[in-house]
């Protein structure tokens, strides 16, 4: 997957990615609220990217955390429409191989994002 998938084909995929979320009437105001600098927080993404996809070790951080700061404001639904959004961009810029690739790990990805949040749900309430 190495050769499908690199490290320029992740930078470019990221910022297309998160162009479109910024732009969805469901999802981008809930990230535009919550990102202050989006320069900063690509680099982020586009690490964890290669950390998960290339194995790299790029990224240093906790995805449940950052997201447990805005576990009011998402709902199941934007889970989906995040999802719906990555496959259109994964589609149209990577090779199908790729594209699949990306689109099994962010739904396994994003199941286990909305099963901690839900665990911690519970625990507050």
């Amino acid at each position: 997957m190495d050769d499908i998938i690199t490290e320029e084909s992740l930078a470019e995929l990221i910022p297309a990615f998160y162009t479109r979320v910024r732009e969805d009437e469901l999802i981008g105001p809930l990230f535009n609220a919550a990102i202050d600098d989006w320069e900063e927080h690509l680099g982020k993404l586009t690490a964890f990217w290669s950390s998960v996809m290339l194995t790299s070790g790029r990224y240093k951080g906790s995805p449940m955390v950052a997201h447990l700061r805005h576990i009011d404001a998402i709902k199941p639904v934007m889970f989906e429409r995040w999802l719906e959004i990555w496959a259109e961009t994964t589609t149209d810029l990577m090779p199908p191989e790729a594209a699949a690739a990306l689109q099994a790990k962010a739904a396994r990805i994003g199941e286990s994002l909305q099963l901690g949040l839900s665990f911690h749900a519970q625990r507050v309430a």
